[in-house]
């Protein structure tokens, strides 16, 4: 890869991580677009990773309170808001890690295409603004029980999917279950976590026992350059979507479905 790829690719992985457009998809999409190779799965992870290190910079009270979420479930302690943000986290993780695992391989062979994505950009926009229209929004993150968690991280396994966007579908997930919009995101930004780190080990994890060549300098360049634009994005979406809504990020997802399928098809 250029350095001109390594620095469009990463830049376009933190915009587009935590706003409910797709980063995938969009990361499948620049190279055909620009007639690059396709950039392959572990730069995906090494950006994705990026965008790890920004949301748990950002939301550092939260991350340290699910630390100690965990240890007061250790001792018993089920019931405190830390502790049920924590079990529900853990729960809403379980459907993405194991559709990862069955099926990520499947996925990465017959589903990164122009087709896959302008289709899962569109049907997807639609529900995110419907889901905006006539959610309830009376909830809060403290409010996600465990039922709530099983629909959410149900949602967010169907993210394995280019175009769908893991934020957009759990944040419509979480907006179909009455949350507020900057609780809905809070908890999907959350629920991230454990299923980049899950992937990024598990990726990083082959590329060192296979032993083949391994650009890392590049990668941890584009890790970097990803933390820093995602975690300005997670800024800008965090204080302004209780005032501009989703309508405009459903209306640019189908705008962009048109397009591809103009473009590209």
């Amino acid at each position: 890869m250029t350095l001109l790829q390594i620095i469009v690719l990463a830049i376009v992985q933190g915009l587009t991580e935590f706003l409910p457009i797709s980063s995938s998809g969009h990361l499948v999409l620049v190279p055909n677009f620009l007639d690059w190779k396709d950039q392959g799965l572990e730069f995906d992870v090494a950006v994705h990773f990026g965008s790890l290190v920004a949301v748990c910079a950002y939301f550092h009270r939260d991350i340290a309170g699910i630390f100690a979420g965990s240890l007061e479930i250790l001792h018993g302690q089920t019931r405190t808001p830390y502790a049920r943000m924590t079990l529900a986290l853990a729960v809403g993780t379980i459907p993405a890690a194991a559709a990862g695992l069955a099926l990520a391989g499947w996925i990465e062979e017959h589903l990164r295409s122009p087709v896959v994505v302008a289709t899962t950009l569109a049907c997807y926009g639609v529900l995110l603004a419907i889901a905006d229209r006539i959610g309830r929004k009376q909830r809060v993150i403290v409010d996600v029980g465990l039922k709530d968690a099983v629909w959410i991280g149900i949602a967010q396994a169907l993210a394995l999917v280019p175009g769908t966007s893991r934020s957009g579908i759990t944040i419509t997930a979480g907006l179909f279950l009455g949350l507020q919009r900057q609780d809905a995101a809070r908890f999907s930004f959350l629920l991230a976590v454990p299923v980049i780190l899950l992937a990024a080990i598990y990726e990083f994890g082959k590329l060192i026992l296979l032993r083949d060549a391994v650009a890392w300098g590049d990668l941890l360049l584009a890790a970097t350059i990803s933390a820093v634009v995602a975690y300005l994005s997670i800024e800008f979406f965090m204080r302004f979507v209780n005032r501009i809504g989703l309508l405009p990020f459903a209306l640019y997802r189908v705008l962009l479905a048109a397009v591809i399928l103009y473009v590209l098809v």
